[in-house]
């Protein structure tokens, strides 16, 4: 079993520790420290470090943790603490950093359509800060809001553009995965031969093989609609080519001399 690093067993409890407390104290800090949409008026600068550290559900935080253990601890050997904590934050950023770019490219194209059928952006940001319920609830209290503030009326199609931009609006990514699959893919780089498997497919797999496979899999659902459950798999992109170019980097030019 690999040892518990230093950088890993602090990264570990600081994760816990903002797991625990909100449950304990029955508060939510997902508005406060969840990575929120830049339009959102909940978005803050600090919650793309902030972010990395809140965790939705038990088997969040255990599989985040645990893969920050199992292929991080190698790589804190070879690097050392103040490199590895370079490197994951690094990732974990630029994880977030990504995931916003996309989002708020698929989020403009549905909200340029929405201004030009005649909706103000101050009207649409009313809508999306009352956005709660079912899209039918969703849809019925921004009816009274636009025909209270300019008679528009929602037709079919602007009805599926208001839903879509508001889901981006309002959706907030929480968890160290993007920063992870970054270690995951630094850990292949330096080990790529190790044998991986997942508890869904248990044969192992040498990881040059098994990490690319991941890493398209997130492509493939993130650019469909087949994907089960919130997932920010272009976070998980993000992370994994932020943690690409270092550690390729490092890998690369650790025995040069300048």
């Amino acid at each position: 079993m690999n040892k518990l690093t230093d950088a890993i067993k602090h990264l570990i409890i600081i994760n816990v520790i903002l797991f625990v407390t909100p449950q304990l104290l029955k508060l939510d800090f997902t508005n406060i420290l969840g990575l929120n949409f830049p339009k959102n008026e909940g978005f803050g600068i600090w919650q793309y470090v902030s972010h990395m550290f809140m965790h939705g559900s038990f088997g969040h935080i255990l599989f985040n943790m645990y893969g920050l253990w199992a292929f991080g601890t190698p790589l804190e050997q070879i690097w050392g603490k103040s490199k590895f904590i370079f490197f994951y934050f690094s990732a974990g950023l630029g994880a977030g950093i990504i995931y916003t770019l996309v989002n708020y490219y698929q989020f403009n194209g549905f909200y340029e359509a929405l201004l030009e059928s005649g909706i103000s952006n101050s009207d649409l940001t009313n809508v999306f800060n009352f956005s709660a319920g079912t899209n039918s609830q969703f849809i019925e209290n921004a009816n009274r809001i636009l025909t209270r503030n300019g008679n528009i009326k929602i037709y079919p199609g602007m009805g599926n553009d208001l839903i879509q931009a508001s889901n981006y609006y309002n959706m907030k990514a929480v968890g160290a995965s993007g920063a992870v699959y970054g270690v995951l893919v630094a850990f292949g780089i330096h080990f790529k031969d190790a044998k991986l498997a997942l508890l869904f497919f248990p044969v192992p797999i040498a990881a040059k093989y098994f990490i690319p496979l991941m890493i398209l899999g997130d492509l493939f659902f993130g650019m469909t609609k087949y994907s089960v459950g919130n997932i920010a798999h272009f976070a998980h992109i993000g992370g994994a080519l932020i943690g690409f170019i270092i550690a390729w980097y490092w890998k690369n030019n650790q025995f040069k001399s300048h």
